[in-house]
Parts: C-alpha cells; sequence; structure tokens
C-alpha cells in the first residue's frame, strides 16, 4: 500500500472501503488496535457525512512526519452545499439529518487535529491527523 490513498466517495460501500484503507495505513505506522479503532470511527463520520449531505466527495490518507512525529492525515473533501454554520455543527447534539449529531465533533475528539473549511454553496473539507504516540513516558 502506498503512503498515500484517495478514495472517491458516493455509497455506503465506500464508507466502509475508507474504514479499511484507514486502518491499513494506520497499521503500517504502529498505531494500537484501540487506535486503529479511533481512527476508523472518525474516518467512517467524515465519509457518512459525504454521502449523506454532498452525495460525492473524495477522502485522502496519508503518512505524515512532522519533526520526529509521524502519524496518518486524513482529507475529507466535497463540492457539496456547506456547512452555513461551523460553529453550529460542531456543538454535540446538533444535526440537520435527524440524527443523534454525533458526526463532527466526535471524529474531532477522536482525532488530534481537527480543521474543517466550509462554504456554502462551494462544498467542505475536513482534515484530521492522529499521531503515534511513543512508548516513552
Amino acid at each position: 500500500m502506498p503512503d498515500e490513498v484517495c478514495i472517491p466517495v458516493s455509497s455506503e460501500i465506500d464508507i466502509v472501503t475508507a474504514r479499511q484503507k484507514g486502518r491499513e495505513l494506520s497499521a503500517r505506522l504502529g498505531f494500537s488496535n484501540t487506535e486503529l479503532t479511533l481512527i476508523a470511527t472518525a474516518i467512517s463520520e467524515v465519509t457518512r457525512n459525504i454521502v449523506e449531505y454532498a452525495k460525492r466527495g473524495e477522502l485522502c490518507l496519508n503518512i505524515v512526519q512532522q519533526g520526529n512525529k509521524r502519524g496518518i492525515v486524513v482529507i475529507a473533501s466535497d463540492k457539496g452545499p456547506g456547512i452555513p454554520s461551523i460553529k453550529l455543527a460542531m456543538q454535540d447534539g446538533y444535526s440537520t439529518g435527524h440524527s443523534l449529531g454525533l458526526g463532527l465533533p466526535g471524529a474531532k475528539r477522536l482525532m488530534d487535529e481537527f480543521e474543517i473549511i466550509s462554504e456554502v454553496g462551494k462544498g467542505t473539507k475536513v482534515t484530521m491527523k492522529k499521531w503515534v504516540q511513543s512508548n516513552v513516558r
């Protein structure tokens, strides 16, 4: 598997594929089984949003290194309707899709870094990073 993988997202099957590829790439970095589950869950949340709200988009996974830190960066992007209020969308319990509203705030809690850029009528880009924790304490 290369250090970068991009998956076109337009259906439930693509969500499963994105989760699997995210787990595979993250496992190469040495994440624990628990961390693999957290990463896969965050990937599920952002790809599900693409399918539900934008209908199609792309999820890219990359191995990243900053200094002595190694990790995975997940970028979910679409050209969908955009998010009118990111502040509101990031509140626990808020949902426009009649769900529990755990998607974006939940994904943010699961990852180490989280950024969302969205413009109404132009689309949304979510960038998340998870760093491999060293065993040295």
